[in-house]
């Protein structure tokens, strides 16, 4: 089992829901260990976004769960991340906020280099600003 912290399309209800990408491939489903939060910026790439971990930043939301071994590889996947490549996304472990505690988790967070020019999520919770800025679109 690995606990890891989504905060974008992995989402519950988002296009790389982590509960549906499970059942496409046959694996178990992810247990929701609850919600948290990271220091750290958000900024949205248009159809996803990315986190610059960022420790004097405001926090950034997301869902924490415990995840079946066979479910990292088809999250390594969706973020496109692979051994011994340059990536957008890079795997790696931090502590998430749970409610009073801190607990370490795997995300998939973004340079700071990759962001320049990209709109700052300042809510920092991408479901949120994804619906508003979808509504506004249409």
């Amino acid at each position: 089992m690995h606990r890891v912290f989504v905060y974008g399309t992995l989402r519950a209800g988002e296009v790389n829901d982590l509960n549906l990408a499970a059942q496409r491939h046959g694996i178990a489903a992810p247990t929701l260990v609850g919600i948290g939060v990271i220091a750290g910026r958000l900024y949205d790439f248009g159809t996803y976004p990315g986190l610059v971990l960022d420790a004097t930043a405001g926090p950034v939301r997301g869902d924490i769960y415990d995840i079946p071994d066979a479910l990292l590889p088809v999250l390594d996947e969706i973020e496109e991340v692979y051994p011994g490549q340059a990536t957008l996304f890079v795997r790696e472990i931090q502590p998430v906020g749970l409610d009073s505690a801190a607990v370490p988790c795997l995300l998939y967070p973004v340079a700071d280099s990759a962001v320049a020019g990209l709109v700052r999520i300042d809510s920092g919770d991408w479901v949120e600003y994804r619906r508003a800025r979808d509504v506004a679109i249409v």
